[in-house]
């Protein structure tokens, strides 16, 4: 197959491009290499991509049409896989036109394209953030969410709006996959994982927001890329008994479908925390603050429709995972901070 992983230099997006090429794909990365984080980061993980001869990179922004409409016109994808976005709720408060350019702009670009190209396929990241306001535990696909709590849930929530839009007038195949707080080995600086890590083995104190009143359903990136590809290669189809009446939000009439992917199994950020203390030999010195604005308590994966569409069974405990991250920290990333 010949797939399109757009943000191929991003976190997620690194694991996917490699374990496409690994069963044999041709993959072409897009990325606009942006300084959100360390740009150097991301440099090295392209590079491990680039030593493979089935890997393509083009440095390009999704907001730039000519360039991706080019894209398109030059290379006929089987396949698109849309990683590609501006990350973080925090950030969102500060440059929320960011959001609007890359999530928004960015992802018309890309639903215009799939359509004009016949594209088989179309997965996109959406978030766990767009269950909001929502409480009723675990968050199922089929319940509303229409209370964000922040521009880059709304942000994700539009895309999902915008591929059932396609999907219905242009019958293009979407699904929208909500990520539930992923992390492992090369990921993000920006997120909890690497700060808390970085911090206790330079003896500085963590910040534990919500005095650690906090759940998240944290998930391994080999059981996201494992979801993400198995999703991939079972294009959504129309659900047959979507009622126009009832209407059910993780599916409908038109090849459209949404799914989380997670853990299924909470972990209090107080045991989070632990499970990294244990992995390092050391203890943190933690600063409770309040909950941050735009932050919610709990997350909490419902994946009952992953599992039934696709046998999806996410297989790494928390600790195998932090244990394999401080592996690779202190192998890429400690050295050069000393």
């Amino acid at each position: 197959m010949h797939i399109l992983v757009t943000g191929a230099a991003g976190f997620i997006g690194f694991h996917v491009a490699q374990k496409l090429l690994n069963r044999g794909e041709r993959v072409v990365g897009v990325d606009n290499l942006n300084d959100y984080y360390d740009v150097n980061l991301k440099l090295a993980r392209l590079a491990l991509l680039e030593a493979q001869p089935a890997f393509t990179f083009i440095k390009a922004n999704l907001q730039d049409r000519p360039a991706i409409e080019a894209l398109f016109n030059e290379h006929r994808f089987d396949a698109v896989i849309n990683l590609a976005a501006q990350a973080g709720v925090r950030y969102s408060l500060e440059n929320p036109q960011a959001y609007i350019d890359s999530n928004i702009v960015g992802f018309t670009n890309i639903l215009e394209c799939c359509r004009h190209h016949n594209i088989g396929h179309l997965v996109y990241a959406s978030s766990s953030s767009v269950y909001g306001m929502n409480s009723a535990m675990p968050f199922s696909v089929h319940d509303n969410v229409d209370h964000p709590m922040s521009l880059y849930a709304a942000s994700k929530k539009a895309n999902e709006l915008m591929a059932h839009t396609y999907s219905h007038l242009f019958g293009v195949p979407t699904t929208g996959l909500r990520f539930f707080t992923v992390y492992g080995p090369w990921g993000r600086p920006d997120m909890a994982l690497f700060l808390f890590t970085k911090a206790i083995l330079a003896g500085e104190p963590i910040k534990v927001f919500n005095n650690g009143q906090m759940q998240r359903d944290f998930t391994y990136i080999d059981d996201i890329v494992e979801g993400v590809i198995r999703i991939m290669d079972k294009p959504a189809t129309p659900n047959p008994d979507w009622d126009s009446a009832a209407p059910d939000p993780g599916t409908s009439s038109a090849p459209y479908r949404i799914f989380n992917i997670g853990n299924n199994n909470p972990v209090s950020l107080m045991d989070f925390i632990s499970a990294i203390e244990k992995a390092l030999g050391k203890t943190a010195e933690k600063e409770l603050l309040p909950m941050q604005p735009g932050d919610v308590a709990a997350t909490y994966a419902n994946i009952e429709d992953l599992i039934d569409a696709v046998n999806y069974h996410p297989q790494t405990p928390v600790q195998e995972g932090i244990d394999n991250f401080i592996a690779w920290y202190m192998e890429h990333m400690h050295k050069e901070e000393q």
